[in-house]
């Protein structure tokens, strides 16, 4: 072999050590990068708390009804795993709601709408499965805050909130998630501060209202970051700005989310800042089982990600005082519902979709659902269950005895009827329900027994059917499957009060300080 032969091979050799070598480099970088994805899943994975699904009404509204999707988010103030050291409170006391909206993501994933519910708004609690597998009674006009305890249980039970939202606003609900004290605390803490705006000083009086002094000032007048526990005692503080009202915490909150959604945007959604808060979210949140792991919760985030501050709103559910409590005005409130059903944007823009092509709930996530309605299976009607509700029946018709009939009926049914009457006219052609502020969730279950039936808010309390000629024609006990009967006259836009009210998420924090 010559030398210059040697040379070359020699060079060859090198240059096959060289390749092995990068290859063994980039192998190896591979190699670590997948460790640490996986480390990354399996961290998170450990973090995510469910709560059973076995205690979600089998009465809920049809999986269809909306092309969006729409998730219940519950700010929990339960004083378990060290949230009491962060809200006081007693520690063995049972969780309770401190705030909720149901979020609506449009199906163009690029609108979203945030729908605060008042923690005093007076609503109909549905049935809710206590530990012992037992269930409770409906419970009429009652705080909607009650119903995260009304479970029994010391978190607080997220299915008998949803199971509440769903009856109230007619709309499925895709996916609950729960923040405790702590875990908002964290969360906020990792992001390095949110934005606020105060008008005022504020002290721990503000926060404490049982205090004799008002003690040390906890935040100053103006613009500024805050983080933490500070971050917790901003969003708690009800007395001493505004009005004092629930009402204005909940402007506050809004505002807040709205500061904390634009600094999460502006760090961008790379994965070095997404892992740190990804994992602050997840270590004090119970999410329901369709977002029970971290590739299902992730996916659900980055979907998220094209909807612009400009396009995320925040608006309180149409309202009004009824005595110390709130109650929900009609028809302002199913204007609202029925807008986010057709995906309809605060300014009535159609947002169903690209071209306004219906996007199927099957293809994003409804388990079972788009199978079943491809195999042709039939769904049979949930059954109505009263729960006791009091009712009163009028004849708006001259056949004799239609409302014996029509009580006897209600009462298998476990309805309480107060009376039967003869309606003022006898001519009505179809069924008529009234019901009273907060009696809406109650009176479409009613409505079941009679198909065809109109929907009517009244001002005062109760329920009072008044039956049409469309019932003595054909009396029914049996349930019908429809998911819901149509409102008598709901408008097809949001009312004007609503949509000018609302706040958008690139909104400056100082804009409308007074917040109530």
């Amino acid at each position: 072999m010559t030398t210059s032969h040697r040379a070359a091979v020699r060079g060859r050799r090198r240059k096959r050590g060289r390749v092995r070598l990068t290859l063994g480099v980039v192998l190896s970088l591979l190699a670590l990068v997948t460790a640490s994805a996986g480390w990354a899943y399996f961290r998170l994975n450990g973090n995510i708390d469910t709560f059973a699904a076995d205690g979600v009404s089998g009465d809920r509204p049809d999986a269809d009804a909306s092309k969006g999707e729409n998730v219940l988010v519950i700010g929990s103030d339960a004083r378990t795993a060290g949230n009491s050291t962060l809200g006081g409170g007693d520690k063995s006391d049972i969780g309770r709601s401190d705030t909720a909206f149901l979020l609506h993501v449009y199906a163009d994933h690029r609108h979203a709408v945030a729908v605060s519910i008042p923690r005093d708004t007076l609503v109909d609690l549905p049935p809710c499965k206590l530990p012992d597998g037992s269930w409770t009674r409906t419970r009429q006009h009652t705080m909607f805050n009650a119903a995260y305890s009304v479970g029994q249980t010391a978190k607080g039970n997220p299915a008998c909130t949803q199971n509440t939202v769903e009856h109230l606003t007619g709309l499925r609900v895709d996916h609950t998630v729960v923040v405790d004290f702590k875990g908002f605390a964290e969360l906020t803490d990792v992001v390095g501060g949110v934005r606020v705006c105060l008008p005022q000083d504020v002290y721990q009086r503000d926060l404490n209202p049982h205090r004799t002094t008002r003690g040390t000032r906890l935040f100053a007048k103006g613009e500024q970051e805050v983080a933490g526990q500070k971050a917790l005692d901003y969003v708690r503080i009800r007395h001493g700005i505004g009005d004092g009202s629930d009402i204005g915490r909940i402007k506050r909150q809004q505002a807040f989310v709205a500061s904390l959604l634009k600094k999460v945007k502006s760090d961008g959604l790379t994965p070095t800042k997404l892992l740190p808060l990804a994992d602050a979210a997840t270590k004090s949140m119970t999410v329901d089982p369709g977002l029970g792991s971290a590739d299902k919760l992730i996916s659900f985030a980055m979907s998220l990600k094209d909807i612009d501050l400009s396009n995320t709103k925040f608006v309180t559910i149409p309202w009004r005082y009824e005595g110390s409590r709130v109650a929900v005005v009609q028809p302002d409130a199913d204007a609202l519902w029925a807008s986010l059903k057709d995906d309809r944007t605060l300014d009535g823009a159609d947002a169903g979709g690209k071209n306004g092509e219906r996007v199927e709930k099957g293809e994003k996530g409804e388990e079972g659902e788009k199978g079943k309605r491809e195999a042709g299976g039939a769904k049979s009607a949930a059954p109505v269950s009263g729960g006791g509700a009091a009712v009163a029946v009028e004849n708006g018709t001259t056949l004799t005895g239609l409302a014996a009939r029509a009580a006897k009926t209600l009462t298998e049914h476990d309805f309480t009827v107060t009376g039967t009457a003869t309606a003022a006219a006898q001519d009505h052609a179809t069924t008529v329900i009234a019901h009273g502020p907060g009696e809406r969730s109650r009176a479409k279950s009613l409505a079941r027994l009679f198909p065809g039936a109109e929907l009517k808010a009244a001002a005062t309390p109760g329920i009072t059917v008044t039956l049409g000629q469309s019932y003595a024609n054909a009396p029914s006990a049996t349930p019908s499957d429809e998911p819901e009967p149509v409102p008598s006259k709901v408008p097809t836009r949001v009312p004007p009060k609503v949509a000018d009210d609302a706040r958008s998420a690139d909104d400056n924090p100082c804009s409308d300080l007074s917040y109530g």
